[in-house]
């Protein structure tokens, strides 16, 4: 009997090589590995095994969710044309040259080809949850002023406001959450992605649309990099050069700050005297529409989601194995 559960437990051969299948459709390790070299920072410490195997399991699920879009969208008929995926291309390569970005990609074992395939996964599920999410929910004018009325203190400011927003890019390898999983990794792309969003943005690209592209913070991205009203009291409390940038700044005015490889483009989007603003306020009632469409978006993407995997079969592979392993390196991660 020991020697038959033993047996059970093994991974076969296939799931050495197929680390998740989605309603019959294969997920191959050599996959979640090239992504796993595109989040490498070559400077920064070798993580432990551990943490490789805990982010290739977070790379996996991502996968996995992006596979199950991707099924939906010839029922949809979504398909996003060769000039979609190239100009997706070009911004994701930020302020490389053409030459420079294939060399990167080279370093990190990755073909153009097979980067331009990922690009274009990536804009299929995205307008599939566009077309099945975000363009279902539709806030009316009697729901924005059913919220005013329950929420009128919060727009009757006993201090001056600063309406801001922000597009962050650290240096650092992070989970993010932008339109283009776009993610600096070093110091050196950092610097570039600055620069890069801050000459577009000085030729004419919306604020809006760069921060919800390549912003780095995972809170404000998705609203386009807004931040919504600061007090002043908060601003008082800043580090000194996040206060004196925003007590100089003209409304409209973009300033870019850097600590370290972290740079913050800050956009001053409105100022807003003490007392109790109105409904009849645009800025408030976009406010209001805004919010309220973004979390029910959000619930529905969830819930969304979640009736897409109770209808799927998936099996997770890698994530079998890590169990069964108690705590070892699974055999199915293990180096090549």
């Amino acid at each position: 009997m020991a020697s038959a559960a033993c047996q059970a437990s093994a991974p076969t051969p296939s799931s050495l090589d197929v680390w998740a299948v989605v309603n019959g459709t294969e997920v191959r390790r050599e996959h979640v590995e090239r992504l796993y070299r595109t989040m490498l920072d070559p400077s920064a410490e070798t993580p432990t095994d551990e943490e490789v195997v805990n982010a290739k399991l977070s790379i996996l699920e991502d996968l996995i969710h992006t596979e199950l879009l991707i099924a939906r969208a010839p029922a949809l008929q979504i398909a996003p044309t060769d000039d979609e995926v190239a100009e997706a291309v070009v911004l994701q390569r930020g302020g490389l040259s053409e030459e420079d970005f294939t060399a990167q990609l080279t370093e990190r074992d990755i073909t153009l080809d097979q980067f331009r395939q990922e690009v274009r996964r990536t804009l299929i599920a995205r307008k599939v949850v566009e077309k099945e999410v975000n363009d279902k929910v539709i806030v009316g004018d009697d729901q924005v002023t059913a919220f005013f009325e329950k929420n009128k203190a919060q727009f009757n400011f006993t201090e001056r406001q600063y309406h801001l927003a922000q597009i962050v890019v650290d240096g650092q390898p992070t989970q993010v959450s932008n339109r283009r999983n776009d993610d600096a990794t070093t110091a050196a792309e950092a610097q570039r992605k600055a620069t890069m969003i801050t000459e577009r943005l000085r030729t004419g690209d919306g604020f809006a649309d760069l921060a919800a592209d390549f912003s780095e913070d995972p809170q404000s991205a998705p609203q386009g990099g807004d931040i919504g009203w600061v007090p002043q009291s908060r601003i008082d409390q800043a580090p000194a050069q996040l206060r004196q940038a925003v007590m100089k700044m003209a409304i409209g005015e973009v300033n870019t700050l850097t600590s370290g490889a972290t740079h913050t483009i800050l956009a001053l989007v409105a100022i807003q005297e003490p007392g109790q603003r109105e409904l009849s306020d645009p800025e408030v009632k976009d406010a209001i529409r805004t919010g309220l469409k973004d979390r029910r978006v959000q619930l529905l993407e969830n819930a969304y989601m979640a009736r897409m995997r109770a209808e799927s079969t998936i099996v997770n592979f890698l994530a079998r194995q890590v169990i069964e392993a108690q705590g070892n390196l699974p055999a199915a991660a293990q180096k090549q």
